[in-house]
């Protein structure tokens, strides 16, 4: 019996093999048509079967789901702009930490050496430690410390505004993309690149990146080497701020309080329980994020400094959630990607919600080619801008009008008061104001929520203003 079985699975694998079953050696054939994928004779079509994503440098994996987003306390600033909704996320990848100096400092490094005679460039991506200063207090030290000292290397980054925080995410998703090249031998390191052939991952997709190969290159089926497309999986999506919706659902970490798809416990913080202090034995009464406590009161009393902090905090202090998320409370607030609107939770979408889409497409030249500015970057027209969309109703207006229906073309300026005269009422609102979130050494334990929310224009900084990058997860939520 055995032996029959043997033979029949032979002949099986034998026929197969002669192509009587399917097409072209064993390979994945197509459910359409039958020919084989990634074989010479069928023309190369590429397919690949079962990819899952890794998590890219300094990321955490963060499985989404359907939470309740906006206030779960009193709004004592009485603002009325986070109005709880129910809204689902789809998983995505988050830093597991804020976005450290040494993380920056490697960012303005590259800069210098890449770009050594543009002081321009160099000097427009380096944070503000200005903001240190202030007229009645001795903060010098961090004026001239902060960033630079290897002291506060752990420390998070502050004094960098939200189009900064931008230009990293850029610069990291291609020297993360360059190093999986190099570390799969595709391609080698090139330090002397410099103006207009620096790798970026969009100009080597688009064949204009001239670097130089490596020992173990991607083949055509005729053995000449090719570059690597984006259909090969190997490199990954953008680094990017995280949205609003995604950055207060990766805090909460509701993760750890769920039987089944039952909410067992709505939290107001990233941890369980309404209290500041850490209730385990061992770290009985110690503050589980660092803020300020009351007037004056920035770290404890001498000998017992409860939070340790006088200022900002290494990016690994207190305990993580349970994303495995470091100080989404307290510490810095943190950017994140969305155009502030008081009512934006009234009127965006309940999957992916997400104010601030700006579609673009790459600039061609009369003859078809893709456009490069002066540092090798593809450069980029807006299609559709829908910052402002669904502003300028007669509902959504704040000025005065005699007709509202008869004013056409009103933009976010003609809705809300844009006033910069001294002493005259500005409502701060445009499409280029971003929100932040998340609480930080200077503010008091409201602002920890992950709920609540503020606004900043984007090309300004703060002293206790950081953040920390996601990525989008490509496929399944989870894997199957």
């Amino acid at each position: 019996m055995k032996l029959r079985t043997l033979l029949l699975l032979f002949l099986a694998a034998f026929v197969s093999g002669c192509g009587l079953l399917g097409r072209g050696g064993g390979g994945e054939s197509s459910r359409t048509t039958g020919w084989e994928y990634n074989a010479e004779e069928t023309g190369n079509i590429p397919y690949l079967s079962g990819y899952e994503q890794e998590a890219g440098p300094g990321l955490v994996f963060i499985q989404g789901g359907t939470f309740t987003m906006g206030r779960v306390e009193e709004d004592v600033m009485y603002q009325w702009d986070n109005h709880p909704r129910r809204v689902t996320v789809a998983s995505f990848y988050m830093d597991e930490t804020e976005v450290s100096n040494q993380d920056y400092r490697e960012y303005t490094y590259w800069l210098s050496r890449v770009y050594p005679g543009d002081r321009k460039k160099i000097y427009a991506a380096l944070p503000d430690t200005t903001l240190w200063r202030s007229e009645l207090a001795y903060n010098e030290p961090y004026v001239n410390n902060y960033f630079r000292h290897p002291a506060y290397s752990d420390y998070p980054v502050v004094g960098v505004s939200w189009d900064q925080a931008n230009a990293y995410c850029a610069w990291r998703t291609d020297r993360v993309n360059e190093q999986i090249l190099v570390e799969r031998g595709i391609l080698q390191h090139d330090v002397s690149q410099s103006g207009e052939n620096v790798f970026t991952t969009d100009t080597y997709l688009a064949g204009l990146y001239q670097g130089t190969e490596g020992d173990d290159p991607q083949e055509n089926p005729d053995g000449t080497s090719r570059r690597v497309r984006w259909e090969d999986g190997l490199m990954l999506p953008s680094y990017r701020l995280p949205t609003e919706a995604e950055w207060e659902y990766a805090a909460y970490g509701l993760i750890g309080n769920t039987d089944g798809e039952l909410l067992t416990d709505r939290r107001i913080y990233p941890w369980n329980g309404a209290y500041l202090r850490e209730d385990r034995r061992k770290e009985k009464g110690r503050l589980k994020a660092n803020f300020v406590r009351g007037r004056g009161d920035m770290m404890g009393m001498a000998g017992a400094l409860n939070d340790n902090a006088d200022i900002t905090a290494p990016v690994f202090s207190y305990s993580p959630n349970d994303y495995g998320l470091y100080c989404m409370s307290g510490n810095v607030n943190e950017w994140v990607s969305d155009v502030y609107r008081p009512l934006s939770f009234l009127d965006v979408e309940e999957f992916q919600p997400f104010r601030g889409t700006v579609v673009t497409e790459y600039r061609r030249d009369a003859g078809g080619n893709l456009v490069r500015d002066e540092y090798g970057r593809l450069v980029k027209d807006t299609v559709a801008d829908y910052r402002n969309f669904r502003d300028g109703s007669a509902d959504s207006q704040m000025i005065e009008t005699d007709d509202w229906n008869a004013e056409q073309d009103r933009s976010t300026s003609d809705m809300y008061v844009q006033d910069d005269r001294p002493g005259f009422f500005s409502s701060l609102i445009s499409d280029e104001v971003r929100v932040y979130k998340g609480g930080s050494w200077k503010d008091r334990p409201y602002w920890m929520v992950p709920g609540t929310r503020r606004y900043l224009e984007q090309t300004k900084a703060q002293d206790d203003l950081g953040f920390r990058c996601a990525m989008t997860r490509v496929g399944s939520p989870e894997g199957f």
